[in-house]
Parts: C-alpha cells; structure tokens; sequence
C-alpha cells in the first residue's frame, strides 16, 4: 500500500498551489511598485487620454 494518501497529495498540492501563487503575487507587486517603473506606468496610464487624430477609424 502507498503511503500517499489523496488527502496527502491534495493538501500538499493546496499548499503549494497557495504559496507559489502568493509568491507570484508578491512578485508582481513589488516590480509594480518599485520606483524605478514609475514614470513608465505613469505615461501608460495617460496613453488613453491622448488624442491622436490618426488613430481615427472612418473619419
């Protein structure tokens, strides 16, 4: 007989299922947030206030 047990393999699979995607999480905020990306996600997020004329379909 194995000694995994589905319950074993299933909880094991949540923990790390839940750490590594906290991990990815934590990763994702800090390059977010991290000083030297501000001004490139300042001039994204004004990206859609710009009016570009040429951008125009039909008109």
């Amino acid at each position: 007989m194995s000694s995994l047990s589905y319950e074993t393999v299933a909880r094991f699979a949540q923990q790390g299922g839940t750490i590594y995607f906290g991990v990815m999480f934590l990763a994702g905020l800090v390059y977010a947030l991290w000083p030297k990306h501000r001004e490139a996600f300042q001039d994204l997020a004004r990206l859609p206030l710009e009016d570009d004329e040429d951008d125009h379909v039909g008109a």
